[in-house]
């Protein structure tokens, strides 16, 4: 399948981390999300109900990732790619990126973070 909806720059304070004050204090993360899904029927229809709602998959996506803290964003990656298969029918993969800006590492560094792919 081809056809895609992405969702990127979703910014969530959260408070995942090994590290004991990252439980505490929190950080933001941003997380992009990209759905395979057939879109013909959309496109042919211009009806939402032939497609999933965006503001639906940011709700499932932000009330799973902030529900509970997670020492791995793997784990939390994970968490919001099951809930968006298990909420949204339509969807046969999803693509679940989440960046860390602020991890504690003693270096310099732009971004850390992880990329997992969940298909039906």
């Amino acid at each position: 399948m081809s056809d895609r909806i992405f969702i990127s720059g979703l910014s969530l304070h959260a408070y995942h981390g090994v590290v004991p004050y990252e439980g505490k204090v929190g950080q933001t993360f941003t997380i992009d999300l990209v759905l395979d899904i057939d879109l013909s029927a959309a496109a042919r229809s211009d009806k939402v109900a032939d497609t999933v709602s965006y503001d639906q998959v940011v709700a499932v996506a932000a009330a799973t990732f902030t529900a509970q803290k997670f020492k791995l964003i793997e784990a939390a990656a994970g968490k919001v790619a099951d809930a968006i298969l298990a909420r949204f029918a339509r969807v046969g993969a999803v693509e679940v990126t989440i960046r860390k800006p602020h991890a504690p590492i003693a270096a310099t560094f732009s971004d850390v973070g992880v990329t997992l792919k969940r298909s039906r």
